[in-house]
């Protein structure tokens, strides 16, 4: 593992090639590259912006780590470059001067992500940075990263200290150990009556970020004369803390922005909940909050643990952010039965014609010689997976208000609205009530000794009771028949009315690409499919048209005028030709990240203009997702593909005319903007008049 880093993945002098993040990392990625450590480097820079995209990853003392886990590279690499003049990473303190590119293989194993979490425990040493900050050549730093050459400082010296270095090689699974001193000049502090606190770290990647709190947390521990054990929930997998630990702790701090896993376990203690980054800037403030909180005896996890849709968010998102947080929750796992049901579905029709529902159960009558059969058995396993998108998506809703103890009365609200035909908006009422009801019901203080019992027996069976008895008895009803009148107003739109619908949704859909606006048309029209009518099935059409036009558009766009685009953007426009063809609408977001002012508007004019066309001409879909794929069983096939060619080049024309009309400078020698360009599009870049480093 030496060869993690050699002199030639150095850059002693990185501004004088990069003046951004994107830039420096395309630089650092660039050595990788020409030494086989990386595959695609524009694949591997998309990963590494995503990352970032996440969450800035500098830190306070100037430093900057990129990192991420890709399928384009081959081996665990770090790069290593220093900047005079500093490049801003988004840490608090300001630019960093110190950066590492780290690339972990998507499949790296438990040895590699070690070694990667060493050094992100090391960045927290002073005397390292310090040493990295002095090292006169690329090869004496690649040595001190590795652990070849002894980190020296002048304070190390003097105390008679011998030289440390860090090490790259894999060591033993470290054990938390207690903190046995407190802090310079106090009396020794007994471990019986140390104070105790538990922390979990984690981050989304798992290969910083996570060692580099928990280090930081263990030396604040240290300071304050606090008995300290972290979990670090990092790539490599996690060990759990001992249960004997857990219990006899005092209070628990979270530093994660990813979910804590089995966090039940800290369930009833003083907690502190921060992001992963506030473990690293402020631990010795989160061990104080911890002290004072358990002081007060503010015992905050015993009332409720966040769930983890709320830990993706700010704390103080409002009610409407948090009430489209949880219902994006339930979409986002409803789809996927949607696709597979669907399509199922789809391909039973196709097969075995529009009769195929009428066939007998497959369990019963069967032939394998008759295609009919085979029809029967792909639409009846479709009806199958369909039947489940609404107690899906209740219980998905619930679980994001609730975390796990909503599943249960969620996934029984949501059978009890299909039993109603309450269709897709009473499931939305019923993973509603049934997070809220489970919120209340965890807010009643129990004894200790029902606190085991609480989330397997009480919860389950008073929520789910309470929502049964709503859903079948009070609010189930009226929204069955909200339901009914929804689809029979589908069921009679025709005209003016159906193509201002379309429109409607177009909108919608090519909006935020993906995002709450487009998910809320996209299970609009799914709702319908599950009692499909000639309304519900133009509906269908309509927004899956719509949703294929930005990255459609994007595509010819860049093909058509590729220098009004970056060069990056151009590459992105190869792939968006499939991802439109295939209904992902997400396949513009970087187009619309990179340009939203003019990317947004020109999509929402094609989509607009797809949508009002394929109401028009009474195009029908069965299918939920699949694109160009799935253009047999659409109803109206020929005009269904001129709607969305004519949203195409309306999407097409208005973004080349935007984008042209902002045009003031010459362009670069390969067809990318100068700096000016770029700005005025929300990307920074730094011109060179031979490699213009773009956003990934």
């Amino acid at each position: 593992m030496t060869d993690m880093i050699t002199a030639d993945l150095v850059d002693l002098e990185l501004d004088l090639s990069a003046e951004t993040k994107e830039a420096a990392a395309r630089s650092l990625a660039e050595r990788m590259v020409a030494l086989g450590r990386v595959s695609d480097l524009e694949g591997f820079l998309a990963d590494v912006a995503a990352r970032e995209a996440q969450m800035p990853t500098g830190l306070d003392g100037g430093i900057g780590i990129p990192h991420c886990r890709s399928a384009h590279v081959t081996e665990p690499t770090l790069a290593f470059g220093r900047s005079a003049r500093g490049i801003d990473f988004g840490a608090p303190d300001g630019p960093a001067d110190l950066i590492f590119l780290i690339a972990a293989p998507a499949g790296a194993d438990d040895a590699h992500l070690t070694i990667l979490s060493s050094l992100a425990r090391q960045l927290m040493d002073a005397e390292f940075t310090a040493a990295l900050r002095a090292a006169s050549d690329p090869a004496s730093a690649a040595a001190l990263i590795r652990g070849d050459e002894a980190v020296t400082s002048p304070e190390a010296s003097a105390e008679g200290r011998p030289p440390q270095g860090p090490s790259l090689e894999a060591p033993d699974p470290v054990e938390p150990d207690p903190v046995e001193a407190a802090s310079e000049g106090a009396a020794p502090v007994e471990a019986a009556s140390a104070f105790r606190i538990v922390a979990v770290t984690s981050c989304p990647t798992g290969i910083a970020h996570t060692y580099m709190a928990a280090e930081a947390l263990e030396n604040a521990a240290r300071e304050a004369g606090v008995e300290l054990a972290v979990e670090t929930q990092g790539s490599a997998g996690f060990t759990r803390l001992d249960p004997a630990v857990v219990a006899a702790a005092d209070a628990v701090v979270f530093a994660h922005d990813v979910p804590v896993r089995d966090k039940e376990r800290f369930a009833g203690k003083p907690t502190v909940d921060v992001g992963v980054k506030a473990g690293i800037n402020r631990p010795a403030e989160l061990l104080a909050e911890a002290r004072e909180k358990a002081a007060r005896g503010e015992v905050t996890a015993d009332a409720r643990t966040p769930s983890p849709v709320e830990e993706a968010g700010e704390s103080g998102d409002g009610y409407g952010t948090k009430l489209r947080t949880w219902l994006m929750s339930g979409v986002s796992y409803m789809v996927p039965f949607v696709a597979a049901g669907g399509l199922l579905i789809a391909l039973g029709f196709a097969i075995g014609g529009w009769k195929i529902d009428k066939a007998p159960s497959v369990a019963e009558h069967f032939i394998w010689t008759d295609h009919t059969s085979w029809a029967a058995l792909l639409f009846q396993i479709g009806g199958l997976a369909f039947a489940f998108l609404v107690p899906v998506l209740a219980g998905y809703i619930a679980y994001g208000m609730a975390d796990r103890p909503g599943l249960v009365p969620g996934f029984v609200g949501g059978s009890v609205a299909v039993t109603i035909d309450a269709g897709f908006l009473g499931g939305l009422a019923a993973g509603l009530i049934a997070g809220a009801v489970v919120l209340a019901v965890q807010r009643v203080r129990v004894p200790a000794v029902l606190r085991g019992i609480m989330p397997v027996v009480v919860i389950p069976l008073i929520s789910s009771a309470v929502v049964g008895f709503l859903m079948f008895l009070v609010v189930g009803k009226p929204i069955a028949s909200l339901q009914s009148a929804l689809t029979d107003w589908l069921e009679g739109l025709s005209g003016a009315n159906a193509i201002i619908l379309g429109v409607i949704l177009g909108l919608m859909m090519c909006f935020d690409l993906g995002g709450p606006l487009n998910k809320v048309a996209y299970a609009f029209a799914v709702g319908g499919l599950a009692h499909p009518t000639d309304g519900s099935l133009k509906v269908m059409a309509a927004v899956m048209a719509a949703g294929m036009v930005p990255p459609l558009a994007m595509a010819l766009a860049t093909t058509v005028r590729g220098r009004l685009f970056t060069k990056t953007e151009r590459e992105n426009g190869k792939a968006a030709w499939f991802l439109g063809a295939s209904f992902i609408t997400e396949g513009a977001i970087p187009f619309a990240a990179a340009d939203p002012l003019r990317v947004i508007p020109a999509s929402m004019a094609g989509g607009a203009v797809t949508g009002a066309l394929s109401m028009a001409f009474g195009c029908t879909l069965r299918a939920p997702h699949g694109g160009v794929f799935v253009v047999p069983l659409i109803g109206q096939p020929l005009l269904y593909l001129v709607a969305i060619a004519a949203g195409v080049c309306v999407s097409t024309a208005v973004v080349v005319v935007l984008k042209g009309a902002r045009k003031t400078t010459t362009p670069s020698g390969d067809g990318t903007d100068a700096r000016a360009d770029a700005e005025a599009a929300g990307v920074a870049e730094a011109v060179d008049t031979k490699r213009v480093p773009t956003t990934a």
